[in-house]
This record gives structure tokens, sequence and C-alpha cells, in this order.
């Protein structure tokens, strides 16, 4: 969806990415990164006794790799502008294939050149359990003349 320019897209465009399994190797190199060594998501024994009976990955790791799964083209995008209404609507486990499901909600012009793209972006698992939302912003150029 990101391979277009800002005056390509249209309200109500929809587009689905290619999926990618979560492993274990994943989450300890996000707790690593981020520093976030929760033991929901990095102590298996721990984990076993919460109501997901298992690990999960942490919510950022997964917003992380759906911003992986967009197909972004050099040149197209200016910059995130920003993320709303983020919610973790179900856990996503190792092992789970996740997806994106993206909708162009709104457009808003931003002088000659670019403009603000309003997604709808889901997250899918393997099973199409929705498992996270937001409303992402984009800040895109528009096609050179």
């Amino acid at each position: 969806m990101l391979d277009r320019y800002y005056d390509e897209l249209e309200v109500g465009t929809t587009w689905r990415s290619r999926g990618r399994t979560i492993t274990e190797a994943d989450i300890v190199m996000f707790a690593a990164f981020s520093g976030d060594w929760y033991p929901l998501h990095t102590d298996k024994e721990w984990a076993a006794k919460t109501q997901f009976g298992q690990r999960i990955a942490h919510g950022l790791l997964v917003l992380s790799v759906c911003s992986g799964l967009w197909n972004i083209a050099p040149g197209t995008v200016v910059a995130f502008y920003g993320i709303d209404k983020l919610r973790f609507t179900a856990p996503t486990f190792i092992g789970d294939t996740i997806h994106v499901e993206l909708e162009v909600l709104a457009k808003e012009d931003r002088g000659p050149d670019q403009g603000v793209v309003t997604f709808q972006l889901e997250a899918k698992n393997q099973r199409n359990e929705t498992v996270m939302v937001a409303t992402k912003k984009i800040l895109m150029r528009r096609k050179p003349a």
C-alpha cells in the first residue's frame, strides 16, 4: 500500500500483507532491545499460570512486526505521522503467524507535494482473529510530475 504515492490512493482502498510467524527468538531479542523482561513474555513457568497459559508477544513487538509487513517503496513515505486508538484485542503467541490488513480511511492535503493518509490497521493471526487494531497516519509524497 505504501508503494504508491499520496495521490494514487483512494479512500476505501484495501490491502493485505504477507504473513510472518512470531518466534521465541523474536520475543527474546525484543526483550533485550527494549529492556522489557516482564515474565508474561519471557518466563515460561510464570506465564503458564496466567489466563493466557503461555508466553505472549509484547504488544509493541506485534506493532513493530506489523510495521515491517507494510510494502513501502522508497520515496513515497515522508514520515510516520502518528497512531491513534491502538488496542491489542487478543494475545499473540509464539508460533502465531500474523498479517496486516489495511484500509484507507481518509486523506488530508498538506501542501502541493504531500498529504497525510489515515489507515485502519488490523493485525490478524492464522485463525483470522484480530490481535491488534489501530488508526495509523502516514505523511506521504505526491507523485512527482
